[in-house]
């Protein structure tokens, strides 16, 4: 018994010295973090999640906040919503940078300069010990499950990168968000696409009258930008193909007609791509109705100065974009006179109301505007910026200078037209060829861009996957 006793006391003494130095080791690794400067970066868009993908995790104590856990590829959204490519080929995760980045689904509320915290909102469901979730957030335009638990915490940064994005314009038209869809992120075209299904089943059941059909037929989009051509093409797309096919005696009654205030579609195209546009939307019976106002949305209808009551199955609304909320509440900075977005100098940083240069704050995509040279709202510059700002933030923390500014690239802008048609346009280009195409080569020039744009090696492989799926078997429509 004595001798058991005693080779039970060497166990314990030879598994204490193979424990301790692991533990040693865990509390050294977590607190190594603590050396580096901590850059957060707020959103997870074209600009934040390109900064997070391309920034040195080595070197810097990266933090990114974001309401979602994921990054959108928008171009892709319009063929998400009606089936052609499956949702998970436009969305990548933040956290597949874990653990080299810390990820927090939240809201920010207000950015504190001076003393360089932020104040955060979570934007996930209410914990079991707290009474009320928080309100939603203020003239937020697209739906949000989640609107935050109601309990904040503080957030401290040395560098701090504002890539918040936009929303959707409603020009305070009323019922808009109650009534009308967006084609903001996947769960929009995820909603949208539900209801176009719904609209055949409901339209398909024997109790409606031709005249209720054609009512609930009706698809209208609101906004003659890029977004909304794209989804009417798309949409045509899916109405002479799958449904002539599933819903022969419906598709007879369908209707699409796009809305815009201003005089053509595509302003920001050149005038000869448009009118392209325009004639090819017409023959394939799209209607096109320019200079035309909508006063007010109701439940399956809306109210069109022009036209008077214009009934529909689905509205989906896409006129432009409205300043981000924590944009509103920042004080003092300078911002845009007409959008509300941040001033920035070349080089990407902030300026503060008395005109000075914050050097430890940056903004970036559609949430700032250059002061001296301003450029459109598209993902384009957005992600330019985003590489521009990574390479400063890179040569920043290996204690370099970095006193190259900002400088924008046009590489032409795309549009899908529908049929295996689109149009391109680099005609404003400051340098190299000055094209426009239009037709089928647009059309490969578009699938080619889009493709090469998708991030991750696993979509790069499911969007031609899905491309080639569809075409040979054609889109599924079940509704789920």
């Amino acid at each position: 018994m004595h001798a058991t006793q005693q080779r039970s006391v060497r166990l314990r003494s030879l598994l204490n010295q193979r424990v301790c130095p692991v533990r040693a080791t865990q509390l050294f690794s977590t607190s190594a973090s603590r050396d580096k400067q901590r850059l957060v970066v707020l959103g997870s868009g074209w600009g934040g999640y390109q900064v997070l993908r391309s920034v040195d995790k080595k070197r810097w104590d990266v933090t990114v906040l974001s309401p979602t856990n994921a990054f959108n590829f928008t171009p892709l959204l319009a063929s998400c919503a009606v089936g052609t490519l499956e949702f998970r080929c436009a969305v990548e995760p933040v956290r597949r940078y874990s653990p080299q980045v810390t990820a927090y689904q939240a809201w920010c509320d207000a950015i504190d300069f001076k003393e360089k915290t932020l104040t955060c909102m979570p934007a996930t469901p209410p914990l079991s010990f707290e009474k009320s979730s928080a309100p939603p957030v203020e003239k937020t335009t697209t739906e949000t499950k989640f609107p935050g638990t109601g309990t904040p915490f503080t957030l401290k940064y040395d560098k701090l990168v504002i890539a918040v994005g936009a929303y959707s314009q409603t020009f305070n038209v009323p019922g808009v968000k109650e009534y009308a869809h967006f084609l903001k992120d996947v769960r929009d075209a995820r909603s949208i696409r539900t209801r176009i299904l719904e609209c055949f089943e409901q339209a398909n059941q024997p109790i409606l009258s031709d005249v209720q059909r054609r009512n609930l037929l009706h698809f209208c989009i609101v906004g003659g930008g890029p977004t909304g051509v794209e989804f009417s093409a798309e949409l045509h797309d899916l109405l002479h193909a799958e449904i002539a096919q599933h819903y022969p005696g419906l598709a007879r009654m369908c209707k699409i007609t796009l809305y815009d205030v201003a005089p053509f579609i595509l302003g920001t195209f050149d005038r000869s791509l448009s009118t392209y546009a325009e004639e090819k939307f017409r023959r394939d019976g799209i209607d096109i109705k320019t200079k035309h106002h909508v006063e007010r949305v109701e439940k399956d209808k809306m109210i069109v100065k022009e036209q008077g009551e214009v009934p529909f199955g689905m509205l989906v609304w896409s006129t432009g974009l409205a300043p981000n909320p924590l944009i509103q509440t920042i004080q003092s900075v300078q911002k845009h006179e007409k959008t509300q977005s941040l001033l920035t100098d070349e080089h990407l940083n902030v300026i503060t109301q008395d005109g000075k240069v914050d050097p430890d704050v940056w903004a970036i995509g559609d949430a700032a505007i250059i002061k001296t040279d301003i450029l459109p709202a598209t993902a384009q510059v957005a992600n330019q910026k985003a590489n521009y700002l990574a390479k400063k933030l890179n040569r920043i923390v290996r204690g370099k200078e970095h006193d190259k500014p900002f400088e924008f690239h046009n590489q032409g802008s795309l549009a899908y037209l529908g049929d295996w048609k689109a149009i391109y346009d680099r005609s404003n280009a400051e340098s190299g060829i000055k094209a426009r195409e239009t037709g089928r080569l647009a059309w490969l020039l578009w699938r080619s861009a889009y493709f090469t744009m998708t991030l991750s090696l696993r979509n790069k492989i499911l969007v031609p996957t899905y491309w080639f799926l569809n075409w040979i078997f054609g889109r599924d429509l079940s509704r789920f």
